[in-house]
């Protein structure tokens, strides 16, 4: 899988901004899209099972690149603290939230604009395609600014490829639940990309780089999975949880 990855983002090439079908008009990114990422998907947790299903105790850091300062940082973590302090969703922000279990849920806010939901934590992510719109100005949040595009895989039909996202403007938070940190500073970038089993399942594979060399040395670099649904059932919103 991690090979056919490796592949398709060797041959992907980058869409540009109202990419002209032939002959015809310039589409808009809803119409371009070079997957189809709208509906249901719950995370299977196939790595990492010890720090994504339950919290990992204080301490415990394993595969994660910390820096002598991250390491300080995560050492002092008090969840109590941080509920006091309403700070409960710090670990449920853009560079850890695909690593958190449960479902997604994917729709057009408009025809440039892709919404993300997750039922854990009640996160909203916005994808947003027009380059020209910038995060200057934005406050810093959770989810930050993310700026997308399609990456083509060849230009035969039908159109294939996956999609990428970098994230910034963020709000400094936790990597894991346990405190390991990231800082505002951080920068997200994200690949999208659809398989398909021999038995028809679909599965979304997310290839996650968060660089942050106040934390990090080198950049972590996680792969996600998980598998598309035929509706909403079992869709459950539940709030951040600081333990």
């Amino acid at each position: 899988m991690v090979l056919l990855l490796v592949l398709a983002f060797a041959l992907a090439q980058p869409a540009t901004a109202g990419q002209r079908g032939r002959g015809g008009p310039a589409q808009t990114p809803q119409e371009a899209a070079a997957i189809d990422l709208s509906g249901y998907w719950v995370s299977v947790v196939t790595e990492d099972w010890r720090v994504r299903m339950v919290t990992p105790p204080k301490g415990y850091y394993e595969s994660v690149p910390m820096t002598a300062e991250a390491r300080k940082v995560a050492d002092a973590w008090d969840p109590a603290k941080d509920e006091g302090a309403g700070l409960q969703c710090k670990s449920y922000g853009a560079p850890a939230i695909m690593r958190v279990p449960g479902r997604l849920h994917f729709t057009w806010k408009d025809s440039n604009t892709l919404q993300m939901e997750t039922d854990s934590g009640t996160q909203t992510r916005i994808f947003h395609f027009d380059s020209k719109q910038a995060a200057s100005g934005t406050e810093k949040s959770w989810q930050g600014y993310s700026v997308a595009q399609w990456e083509y895989a060849g230009r035969g039909q039908p159109r294939k490829g996956n999609l990428k996202v970098v994230t910034t403007n963020l709000r400094a938070g936790y990597l894991r639940k346990n405190g390991v940190p990231y800082s505002e500073n951080a920068i997200v970038t994200e690949y999208f990309d659809l398989l398909k089993a021999p038995n028809g399942d679909q599965w979304l594979v997310v290839v996650s780089e968060v660089d942050d060399p106040q934390y990090l040395n080198p950049a972590f670099i996680t792969s996600t999975q998980f598998k598309k649904q035929a509706d909403g059932t079992g869709w459950n919103p539940t709030p951040c949880s600081a333990k």
